[in-house]
C-alpha cells in the first residue's frame, strides 16, 4: 500500500461503536438533517421483512434518526413488495418511477431511480439479502456524516468481516470473489490511493445527495465502485470515509452470476480510467460462458450491463421540472 493510501487508511476509517445512535440524534437535529434509507430488493423475500423491521423498531421509533425508510422493488417475482410494506417500509416499484424514461434491470437503476422519491439530504443503502447483522450498520455509517467535523466527508464505505466461515482465500476478512479478483487488484493498479478501501463493492454506505444527484450511476452492479472513483475523482480520498461495522453475513451468488458483475465492473472502471466509454467499447457487450447438455458443450450469451444514467441534477435541469415531478410524470 502506498504511503497516500495508507495515511488515509488511520485517519479515514473508525468503527461503528465510536458512534451511539442518541449522540448521532442530536448532532442531526443540530444541523437540520433528513436521512433516507434505500433498500434495492429483487426476489428477497426471505429476508427483506427482517431488515425493514429492524431499522424500524430501531431507528425509526426507538431512536428515530429515520426519516424514510424505502424499498426500491426491482422486478420482484415473489412477494418482496407486500414483505416490506408489512414490515414498514415505503415501497416503490422501480419501473413506476419516471416511467417515461424508461427502465433497466439492475441494482444501479434503482439506486438512481431512489433519488427521485426520497427527499433526505443524506443517503444511506442497505441490502436486502443481509442475513448476519445490525441496526448499528446505518448508525455506524452516519457517524462520519454527521459529526461536527463531518464538513468535507460526502461518502462513507462499510468494511467487515465475511461470515463464510473457513475459505481457502483466507477466511472471513476477504472481501468476497469479485472484490478480490477483479476489484481491488484494478484500484490498486490504477487508483493506488483507494487501496485503503476495504470493501469496494460493499452494498452498505452512506452519501450526501448532493454528491450523488452530481454522478452518472451505472445500472448494474458496478455502481458501488463508480460512485467511489468518481468521489475521489471530484473531491478527493478525504472526501470519503468508512466505518467497520463488524461482521456481516449474506446470501451468495453462483461463479456464473458473478463472472457478469465482474465483466460489468471491468466496463464501468475502464471508462473512468480512460475517460472515453465509446472509444472503448461498441455495440452490446456481453460474456460467454460455458454448459454442458447432452454431452455437448455449449455456449451460453450474457449480457452485460453497461448503461449509465446521467447525474440527477442535469435531468432536472434540462427538463425544468421538480423531483416529484420528474418522478411521476407518465410521459
Amino acid at each position: 500500500m502506498n504511503d497516500r493510501a495508507e495515511a488515509w487508511l488511520r485517519r479515514g476509517t473508525s468503527h461503528w461503536r465510536d458512534w451511539p445512535a442518541g449522540q448521532l440524534l442530536g448532532w442531526k437535529r443540530q444541523r437540520g438533517s433528513r436521512i433516507s434509507v434505500v433498500i434495492p430488493a429483487r426476489d428477497e423475500e426471505a429476508t427483506v421483512g427482517d431488515v425493514v423491521g429492524a431499522l424500524r423498531d430501531d431507528l425509526v421509533i426507538e431512536v428515530p434518526l429515520i426519516d424514510e425508510l424505502v424499498v426500491m422493488d426491482s422486478d420482484s417475482a415473489d412477494a418482496t413488495a407486500q414483505v416490506a410494506e408489512r414490515a414498514g417500509a415505503q415501497v416503490y416499484r422501480c419501473r413506476d418511477v419516471a416511467p417515461d424514461l424508461g427502465a433497466h434491470p439492475g441494482k444501479g437503476e434503482a439506486l438512481w431511480k431512489s433519488l427521485l422519491v426520497t427527499t433526505g439530504d443524506i443517503l444511506v443503502f442497505v441490502d436486502a439479502d443481509l442475513t448476519l447483522w445490525g441496526s448499528h450498520f446505518v448508525t455506524g455509517l452516519l457517524g462520519p456524516m454527521l459529526c461536527p467535523s463531518a464538513e468535507q466527508v460526502q461518502l462513507v464505505k462499510a468494511c467487515y468481516d465475511r461470515a463464510v466461515g473457513d475459505t481457502p482465500d483466507g477466511g472471513t476478512v476477504g472481501g468476497g470473489r469479485v472484490t478480490e479478483l477483479v476489484a481491488r487488484p484494478l484500484l490498486n493498479l490504477w487508483w493506488p490511493e483507494l487501496a485503503g478501501v476495504a470493501q469496494p463493492l460493499s452494498g452498505e454506505w452512506a452519501a450526501r445527495r448532493s454528491l450523488l444527484e452530481e454522478l452518472p450511476l451505472p445500472v448494474g452492479y458496478g455502481v458501488e465502485i463508480a460512485v467511489l472513483i468518481d468521489t475521489a475523482s471530484r473531491h478527493g480520498i478525504d472526501a470519503i470515509s468508512q466505518v467497520d461495522l463488524g461482521e456481516r453475513g449474506h446470501s451468495h451468488q453462483a461463479d456464473a452470476d458473478l463472472a457478469v458483475m465482474a465483466a460489468e465492473i471491468m466496463l464501468v472502471t475502464e471508462r473512468r480510467r480512460v475517460g472515453a466509454w465509446e472509444a472503448s467499447f461498441t455495440g452490446h457487450p456481453e460474456l460467454v460462458q460455458f454448459t454442458r447438455a447432452e454431452g455437448e458443450l455449449r455456449p451460453r450469451h450474457r449480457a452485460v450491463p453497461h448503461a449509465e444514467r446521467p447525474p440527477v441534477s442535469s435531468l432536472l435541469a434540462g427538463t425544468g421540472l421538480t423531483q416529484a415531478e420528474l418522478a411521476g410524470r407518465d410521459g
